[in-house]
C-alpha cells in the first residue's frame, strides 16, 4: 500500500511542477492512458502465469 501512496505523491508533485511551469502534462489522455497501464499489468501477470503453467 505504501508503494501506491508514494506513486500517487510522485505523480502529484510532477503534475504540480509541470502545471507551474506551464508545460503539457506528461501523460496520455485519461482513459487510454489508464487502459494502457492496465494492459501492461495484465500482460506481465499473464506471462508469469503462462511460464509457470506450461514451462515449469
Amino acid at each position: 500500500m505504501s508503494e501506491v501512496l508514494m506513486a500517487m505523491a510522485a505523480g502529484l508533485v510532477c503534475g504540480l511542477i509541470f502545471s507551474a511551469l506551464k508545460l503539457p502534462i506528461p501523460a496520455p489522455p485519461v482513459l487510454s492512458g489508464v487502459m494502457g497501464i492496465v494492459g501492461v499489468y495484465i500482460g506481465g501477470i499473464s506471462y508469469q502465469w503462462i511460464v509457470e503453467r506450461f514451462f515449469s
